[in-house]
C-alpha cells in the first residue's frame, strides 16, 4: 500500500491542468491551420454508413498533444537515460503514425502505408527501444509477476531468458496496433485512455522501490492524462478533429514506454484491457470468417459492433470508457497496491 502526501496530489493536480490548458491552447492554434491544409479524414465506404458524414474532418489531429507534451517533457525531463527511452517510444511510433497519415492526405484515400510497411517499422522501433533499455537502462530480461494480492508487499520476477526479447517486441506492437484500432469513434481512443495512464500514474508513486524510474515519471503520466483532457475539447463527439494514426500510435507508444520503463509488462493486460478487446474482436472476426465463413460479430472492432447493434455513438464511448476506467481500477486493487 503506499501513500502520498496532499501537497503531492495538489502538485499531480496542477500538472494535469496546466497539460489540459496547453493542450487546448495548442488546438487553438493548430487546428486552423489543419483545416487550412485541408487533411481531411477519408471514411472507410465498408464502414457504418452514419460515419460517412464524418468525411473531411481534420486529421493528423495528435499533433495537438503531441507538441503539448513535448513541451512538458523538455520542461521536466531529467538526465536519466530512461527518459529518453519513454520520448523515443513516444515519438517513434507517432512518427510511423504521421508517415501514415501523409500518405493518406496526399493520395487522398484511407489505405495509407501497407500493413507490411508499419509493421517493419513498429517492429524496428521496438527492437531499438528493447536495446536502450538493455544497454541504457540496464534491464535485464525478468518481467514483474502482481501478485501482492496474495503476498503482501513481495515482489516476485520471473526471468525469461532470451525469450523475453521477441516476447515483449510482438506485445509492444500488438499494444500500439490495439490502441491504434481503438480509435474509430469520436472521444474513444483519449477517453479510454485516460484511466490507462491514471492507473500509471498511481504505479509510479506506488512502485518507488523499484529501481528503474524516479517520482518524474509520475509527471509524465499525469502530463499524458492531461493532454487526453485537453484533447478531448476538440474531439468529443462531434469531433471537430480526429486524432489520426500520429495520435493513435503516439498513445500506443507512450503506454508501451512506461510500461518497459516500470516493468508492467503483465500489469498492462489489465490497464489496457480495452485495446486488447478491440484487437482480440478483430482477430476472432478474421479467423472465424475463414474457417467458417461466418462472423462472430456485426462489425469489428468491438466498437462498430455495438454501433449496428443500435447503441449511439456517444453511448458505446462512455460504456468503453467507463470498462476502461473499471478494469484499471481492479487491476491497482489486484496487482499494484
Amino acid at each position: 500500500m503506499f501513500t502520498v502526501h496532499a501537497a503531492n496530489w495538489l502538485s499531480i493536480c496542477i500538472i494535469i491542468i496546466i497539460s489540459a490548458a496547453l493542450t487546448a491552447i495548442v488546438g487553438y492554434f493548430v487546428l486552423p491551420l489543419l483545416v487550412r491544409l485541408k487533411v481531411g479524414q477519408t471514411i472507410r465506404e465498408e464502414g457504418p454508413r452514419s460515419h460517412q458524414g464524418k468525411s473531411g474532418t481534420p486529421t493528423m489531429g495528435g499533433l495537438i498533444f503531441i507538441i503539448a507534451m513535448l513541451i512538458i517533457f523538455f520542461l521536466f525531463c531529467g538526465t536519466q537515460p530512461w527518459h529518453w527511452l519513454w520520448l523515443f517510444s513516444f515519438l517513434s511510433f507517432a512518427l510511423i503514425g504521421f508517415l501514415d497519415d501523409m500518405y493518406k492526405v496526399v493520395l487522398h484515400r484511407n489505405l495509407g502505408l501497407t500493413g507490411k510497411q508499419k509493421l517493419v517499422g513498429q517492429f524496428a522501433a521496438a527492437i531499438i527501444l528493447l536495446l536502450m533499455n538493455h544497454f541504457l537502462c540496464g534491464r535485464g530480461t525478468a518481467i514483474y509477476l502482481p501478485v501482492s494480492l496474495f503476498s503482501g508487499s513481495m515482489k516476485v520476477w520471473f526471468d525469461l531468458g532470451w525469450f523475453y526479447y521477441p516476447l515483449i517486441a510482438v506485445f509492444m506492437v500488438g499494444v500500439v496496433n490495439a490502441v491504434n484500432l481503438t480509435d474509430g469513434l469520436d472521444g474513444l481512443a483519449a477517453g479510454v485512455s485516460i484511466p490507462v495512464f491514471f492507473g500509471f500514474m498511481l504505479a509510479a508513486i506506488g512502485f518507488v522501490s523499484i529501481h528503474a524510474f524516479t517520482t518524474d515519471l509520475v509527471v509524465y503520466a499525469a502530463a499524458m492524462l492531461g493532454c487526453c483532457l485537453g484533447f478531448l475539447l476538440y474531439n468529443h463527439y462531434p469531433a471537430r478533429v480526429f486524432m489520426g494514426d500520429t495520435g493513435s500510435m503516439a498513445l500506443g507508444g507512450a503506454v508501451v514506454g512506461f510500461t518497459l520503463v516500470m516493468r508492467l509488462e503483465v500489469v498492462l493486460i489489465g490497464f489496457g484491457l480495452v485495446y486488447l478487446l478491440e484487437a482480440a474482436s478483430v482477430m476472432l472476426q478474421v479467423m472465424s470468417f475463414k474457417l467458417t465463413g461466418k462472423r462472430i460479430f456485426l462489425m469489428s472492432p468491438l466498437h462498430h459492433h455495438f454501433e449496428l447493434k443500435g447503441w449511439r455513438e456517444t453511448k458505446v464511448t462512455a460504456v468503453f470508457c467507463l470498462a476502461s476506467a473499471v478494469f484499471v481500477c481492479l487491476t491497482l486493487v489486484l496487482c499494484v497496491i
